[in-house]
């Protein structure tokens, strides 16, 4: 087990086995980049100990070539590319679905999230060298070391993504983070890196790419990440029915003043971030009366790059008493957040996405 005092303090902690955690929001808030220490970490099983060494990538399926890559082979054969993207759990925010009605997994906050350099190889460029078919219907599923036990079932954990977003110039198969190795918490030290899906579609501690005509029939894949209506329940989904989280959903969500905080009155600066996929950030709004009125929040300068979040600050001038604040977003398509959880509430407590709420107290 991976010490957690060493690498990861001040995190939050959902699960110990497997290690599920997310930082304070004012430390998720601290700059545009996410220092590892302070970036979620998502675990579906054990943190495998590896060795950079030792390490082999297998290429296999519908390629013309099948290859058995080496760690060194990954940074000598293909050029190195960095790219900045907002990785993101598929379950972010469930602990405000949980307050409409129960949801199945770890209660995250909105801290599930972070913004990070990310250093490896093009996944395309791997799959052409290995003269893999193109065809857009295909799939590009993934293989990783980690044991994981879901109800009993015990399973390596496996994904995919379609190939048309596999050939895509910004999917990595990382080995570095903000110019330093993966910890190995964030699979060191080989992981995916797909830019705008769900964390889910970004496996750590890779060993295995296939090419099929399939998405993944690892469970994580078939039996799980999908959305479904409020009305399914674990017990009555058909997964084959149910819609595959691939993208993520336009969200926002306040990270200063923390839920419950007593402030003292006057003018009080609230921040947070703003997310969306290939889109861009418009606007933010923030409203000091659980949106009955709202001003428009100023955006901060970033990186011109599609992948990354958008941090944002407005200054509140709050009177004595209780305060709703709330906050949405609007993306360059002009779409905008459901205001309720309830809109979009499933038992999994997916892609929640309505108008995030804190509740402060001004004296």
């Amino acid at each position: 087990m991976l010490n957690l005092s060493l690498s990861k303090p001040d995190l939050i902690v959902h699960s110990k086995n497997p290690l599920n955690a997310e930082p304070r929001l004012d430390r998720l808030r601290a700059g545009f980049i996410t220092a590892q220490r302070d970036f979620y970490v998502r675990s579906h099983g054990n943190i495998p100990h590896l060795e950079e060494a030792t390490h082999r990538l297998r290429v296999a399926g519908r390629v013309r070539t099948s290859m058995d890559l080496s760690m060194a082979a990954l940074r000598d054969r293909f050029p190195q590319r960095t790219v900045v993207a907002t990785m993101q759990c598929a379950g972010n925010r469930r602990g405000d679905m949980l307050q409409v009605r129960p949801v199945s997994g770890d209660p995250w906050a909105p801290g599930a999230i972070g913004n990070a350099e990310w250093t490896g190889v093009a996944l395309a460029d791997v799959l052409r060298e290995a003269g893999a078919d193109e065809a857009t219907d295909l799939h590009v599923a993934f293989t990783a070391c980690d044991d994981c036990e879901v109800d009993g079932e015990r399973f390596r954990y496996g994904a995919s993504i379609p190939m048309a977003k596999a050939m895509a110039a910004d999917v990595l198969l990382a080995h570095s983070m903000n110019g330093a190795p993966l910890a190995p918490e964030h699979g060191f030290p080989l992981r995916v890196v797909t830019p705008g899906f769900a964390g889910a579609r970004s496996p750590k501690w890779l060993a295995g790419i296939t090419v099929q005509d399939r998405p993944s029939d690892a469970k994580p894949q078939a039996r799980d990440y999908k959305l479904f209506p409020a009305d399914v329940t674990k017990e009555t989904a058909d997964w084959d029915m149910g819609t595959t989280i691939y993208e993520m959903p336009l969200n926002a969500a306040i990270c200063e003043p923390a839920a419950h905080a007593v402030l003292s009155a006057g003018p009080v600066m609230v921040r947070g971030y703003a997310v969306v996929g290939a889109r861009a950030i418009s606007r933010v709004d923030v409203s000091a009366d659980g949106g009955r009125s709202w001003m428009q929040a100023e955006l901060e300068a970033g990186q011109d790059t599609p992948w990354t979040w958008t941090l944002w600050h407005a200054s509140l001038d709050l009177p004595k008493g209780e305060h709703e604040l709330a906050v949405r977003a609007w993306d360059s398509a002009g779409q905008t957040q459901p205001a309720l959880p309830d809109d979009t509430w499933n038992f999994k407590g997916y892609l929640c996405a309505s108008w995030h709420r804190v509740r402060v107290r001004v004296t």
